[in-house]
């Protein structure tokens, strides 16, 4: 479970204490993002071991620039900012062409993500999330995500961030972010349905619901 965020002032009080050579109380600045850091990394370099590396660095580099950090904006955003472009540079270095490389899936003139054909396309019933099988096909789905759609709905759908947060983070525009939001989660839908018969619910004939 996150602990809950520090509140503004509190955050800049110990921030000022930090700066002034309280060490000890960064640990209090970061412990409450210290899930949304490995989440944050996890969505890049899809690698739990690699997740924990590059969430040290980013702890580590944030400790040592935060004489840099601005305080209009918030410390958590600043922190996954950090944490994403480690994990980036991370992936450059060690797989690279990933990000230039990846399948986009199928898209029109216009870029839009076409989904496949899949049966079922409402709401997931939500006693249909707490099985174990659902579970593990969303964190699977994820995993199969290209980065900068894995990145987007750990961000949002994940850690909760708003849309202004992410495309901070991301270094992308609102609308964008939107955009790629929309098509990650179209994305999941395909990743998911073909694996439980084409529906939310486990068996049942698979039943064609679209006219084309």
């Amino acid at each position: 479970m996150a602990m809950p965020e520090i509140p503004r002032p509190a955050e800049a009080d110990l921030v000022q204490r930090v700066l002034a050579g309280d060490h000890a109380a960064f640990y209090e600045l970061v412990r409450p993002h210290e899930r949304m850091v490995y989440m944050s990394a996890l969505s890049v370099v899809n690698n739990e071991a690699d997740a924990e590396e590059v969430a040290q660095e980013a702890v580590l580099k944030a400790f040592k620039n935060l004489a840099q950090f601005r305080r209009e904006a918030k410390f958590s955003t600043w922190l996954v900012q950090i944490t994403i472009n480690e994990a980036r540079m991370r992936v450059r270095k060690y797989r690279p062409g990933l990000y230039e490389s990846i399948d986009e899936g199928a898209e029109t003139d216009e870029g839009d993500y076409l989904p496949h054909d899949y049966a079922d396309w409402r709401e997931i019933p939500s006693d249909t999330l707490h099985r174990k099988e659902l579970r593990q096909a969303l964190a699977k789905a994820l995993q199969s995500l290209p980065p900068k759609y894995r990145e987007i709905v750990v961000l949002r759908d994940v850690e909760n961030l708003s849309t202004a947060e992410a495309a901070s983070i991301l270094g992308i525009t609102e609308a964008s972010a939107k955009t790629r939001l929309s098509r990650a989660r179209l994305m999941m839908r395909d990743a998911l349905a073909p694996g439980i018969d084409g529906r939310w619910t486990s068996g049942g004939n698979y039943a064609k619901v679209r006219p084309f």
